[in-house]
């Protein structure tokens, strides 16, 4: 993939239409600002349960959208990548649909995870205990099947979201089957969806166990031959993030969205730049995405390993999003809407720090300048403010952070100081070769970072004082040395702060 900033948004929900629309104006009004596009679930359906994370069929375009050629065509414009949701399969689908009504006689028996198919001798306490869950409920849902029989399915999400055995021949030819079609329409990266919980084994935590790293490495390899990049997304420790990535091609940061929140929130740059020191190198960097803002990934692990922040601190920053928010982000949290995790915070990054736009472009500043690709989600992109009359209708609290914009929203947001100043930094971050180079950070104070990328003779700095609220770019141009603001006003102190 490019060294380039990455956009990831769904197609209906930035562009008020389908695959044409998100076109347009990728190569109309955001012409060459990024170099790549996640597209967010675009199969059939687009609106189940999970907002597109349980499709019907995996391997159709949403008609809604467009088709297949329309995906095709956009990337011939910018490198795409598309999710690939290894987990599960809707209850909806031919093959489960077959299994309710045959049962133990259909063809796609062995493709759906039952709980004696984990457990055939039964489990304990013990082994249920023990199994990893980002739910406090156990990961079964009593189904009646269409022949009658009553079966516990395993659904590690919600009750539309069937898990499937990657062992199995029937579900290995279902993913080859979705791989094929991404190859043949020109997808250049595949993120594996919530693939940490693919593979269960009675006694174990059924999350990132050994075989769980095997099944990755037999998928990469058969994504490679399809000439195709893996990007795998797990929300774990950040020891077991560094492991992964040295496993795989491409790994979230997802330890960078809190650790910036908490930098611009108490001051205290160190859990930052001590995080950036080791971070994976190949990452893909967020401040925001289609979920909430993890904390589970500065957190400490079940063994009591420590994290990259204190849970007093966690604690801190958790109540600083809700009051940078207005409380807001309160009522998209926890249980208090439909949560499928009840470890991430449901809020926009630009509410969550208050709407200072200084603020808000040094977070912006720190991701481009930290270790990896960046990624933009397209709320983010528009500066956009929580959604809360979309969580109102749904009671799903990430719709708090997944607005539908009208071309008129886009217009408006697109004309703010706020928005142009983070393209310009998309543009700068594109294209200063200093990126392709060596990255240092540097502490020199305690609420002061310093991340500098140098390669042959190009240098990019970034110089950020946070009880300032204050950052400055300085690089080296054809015409010399030059040093610009990152924030708005170009010195003026912000006067919005989080809780110290």
């Amino acid at each position: 993939m490019k060294n380039q900033v990455q956009l990831i948004t769904y197609v209906d929900r930035l562009a008020a239409g389908g695959f044409r629309d998100l076109e347009a104006l990728l190569t109309g009004r955001l012409a060459g600002v990024f170099g790549g596009a996640h597209l967010l679930p675009f199969f059939d359906p687009i609106d189940g349960a999970d907002a597109g994370f349980d499709p019907i069929d995996h391997t159709r375009v949403d008609a809604r959208l467009g088709a297949w050629d329309d995906v095709e065509a956009l990337g011939g414009t910018l490198e795409l990548v598309s999710d690939l949701i290894v987990n599960h399969a809707s209850s909806g689908s031919p093959q489960f649909v077959d299994f309710s009504k045959s049962g133990a006689r259909s063809e796609f028996a062995g493709m759906f995870l039952t709980y004696d198919r984990v457990f055939p001798r039964g489990a304990t306490e013990a082994d249920l205990l023990a199994v990893y869950r980002p739910r406090p409920s156990l990961p079964f849902t009593v189904t009646t099947l269409a022949s009658g029989e009553k079966r516990l399915l395993w659904t590690t999400f919600t009750p539309q979201q069937v898990d499937i055995d990657v062992r199995d021949p029937r579900a290995a030819a279902y993913l080859e089957s979705i791989l094929d079609r991404f190859a043949a329409s020109g997808i250049r990266m595949i993120r594996l969806d919530a693939v940490g919980y693919a593979i269960k084994k009675a006694g174990t935590s059924c999350f990132m166990i050994p075989e769980t790293f095997e099944f990755i490495a037999e998928l990469t390899a058969q994504a490679h031959r399809l000439g195709m990049e893996v990007l795998v997304e797990i929300h774990s420790h950040y020891l077991n993030q560094i492991e992964i990535a040295r496993q795989v091609d491409w790994v979230y940061d997802f330890a960078l969205p809190p650790l910036v929140l908490h930098a611009l929130y108490a001051r205290d740059a160190a859990p930052l730049v001590r995080w950036l020191s080791i971070s994976p190198r190949n990452a893909v960097t967020v401040l925001d995405t289609h979920d909430g803002i993890g904390v589970i990934d500065v957190g400490a692990d079940a063994a009591g390993t420590p994290g990259l922040l204190a849970p007093e601190a966690i604690d801190r920053l958790v109540e600083g999003i809700h009051a940078m928010s207005g409380d807001q982000s309160r009522q998209a949290t926890g249980a208090s809407a439909s949560n499928l995790d009840l470890y991430q915070v449901n809020c926009t990054f630009y509410d969550a720090l208050g709407r200072d736009d200084d603020a808000y472009l040094i977070a912006r500043a720190l991701q481009f300048f930290a270790p990896g690709i960046p990624q933009v989600y397209y709320v983010g992109l528009l500066a956009g403010t929580n959604d809360m009359a979309l969580l109102a209708r749904s009671q799903v609290g990430r719709d708090i952070n997944r607005h539908y914009y009208t071309p008129a929203e886009i217009d408006a947001a697109l004309a703010t100081p706020v928005v142009q100043r983070q393209i310009d930094l998309i543009r700068f971050r594109n294209t200063h070769p200093a990126f392709g180079g060596d990255v240092r950070i540097d502490l020199p104070q305690d609420d002061r970072i310093e991340i500098t990328w140098t390669s042959g003779g190009d240098r990019a700095g970034l110089r950020v004082d946070l009880s300032a609220r204050t950052a400055w770019i300085t690089c080296t141009s054809p015409e010399g040395e030059r040093s610009r603001p990152v924030h708005a006003d170009g010195g003026r102190p912000s006067t919005t702060r989080g809780p110290a």
